[in-house]
């Protein structure tokens, strides 16, 4: 995909532009930053997936070294700490830091994320994969608590568990797109488990084989979602309709999985916005 750019650090560096970034927002299984949370809570929302997505692109899609790119995105956030980034999303990251006083903690956790992702394409274990999505996914629903001053132990631990699950779900909805670039995250034993070879990642339709192993991890997935139930009662105000929306959009997801019957290398497995709020609507009422 050819994205506009903006020098970051001069001649060095290009990193894909704000606009580029944020285009991406639409196609994510929940609403990023719904209207309900008012717009300065939406703003703050914004920015940090603006950082999560800046991120993403560079180690996924940036041509050139993307090591170096992802170092000198580091380096950015130091600047967006000390206030004076140069990137405009960047930017706009550190009035949220600044006003909400993340930690920097998380933000670091989704850059090693990505630098994991260009030396390790596979994962061995589910419980290898679980650890990689306690670097590329849990950081951002403990940043997304300390926007509401939500972020108790007790919050962050069952925010983790709702964000793998949103993680595990995308990463099955993009068996294809991601078998294509190199990487598989279906764990190589579940593979093996479930008789699904490389090639069958690949194919033009899914595979039975690979559509069971599928339907497994899914539900695996839902399992860990059921934790938003927890986390969403435990919150009151714009709080909890956030996070309703977000485990909403996961359980929106895995709908359209089950209803394409997980044959997602055909299938665009995505839900509508009409099924993600009906799913919101009934995490708040606790269902």
């Amino acid at each position: 995909m050819t994205v506009s750019v903006v020098d970051a650090r001069g001649p060095a560096a290009s990193f894909p532009s704000a606009d580029a970034v944020l285009a991406r927002a639409p196609g994510e299984n929940f609403t990023v930053a719904s209207a309900l949370l008012g717009r300065r809570t939406a703003r703050h929302l914004r920015a940090i997936y603006g950082y999560a997505r800046l991120v993403d692109e560079l180690g996924d899609a940036a041509p050139g070294d993307r090591r170096e790119l992802l170092d000198l995105l580091e380096q950015e956030i130091d600047e967006a700490f000390a206030g004076t980034p140069r990137h405009q999303l960047m930017r706009d990251l550190a009035e949220t830091i600044r006003e909400c006083e993340l930690p920097r903690a998380p933000f670091e956790r989704l850059l090693e994320a990505n630098r994991r992702d260009q030396a390790q394409p596979e994962y061995e274990t589910y419980e290898d994969l679980l650890s990689y999505c306690g670097l590329s996914a849990n950081p951002v629903g403990e940043l997304v608590l300390h926007v509401f001053g939500a972020a108790t132990d007790e919050r962050i631990a069952l925010s983790d568990d709702v964000c793998t699950a949103l993680q595990l779900i995308e990463h099955w909805q993009d068996v294809g797109e991601d078998a294509a670039r190199g990487r598989i995250y279906l764990p190589a034993e579940d593979r093996a488990s479930f008789g699904v070879e490389r090639e069958e990642l690949v194919a033009a339709t899914t595979s039975p084989s690979l559509r069971r192993l599928l339907a497994f991890e899914s539900e695996r997935a839902a399992e860990l979602l059921s934790s938003g139930r927890r986390l969403v009662s435990s919150l009151r105000g714009r709080a909890r309709i956030a996070v309703a929306g977000y485990v909403g959009g996961g359980r929106g997801a895995l709908d359209a999985l089950a209803a394409c019957e997980y044959d997602v290398l055909a299938v665009r497995a995505r839900s509508s916005r009409t099924r993600r709020a009906w799913h919101a609507l009934l995490s708040l009422r606790g269902a």
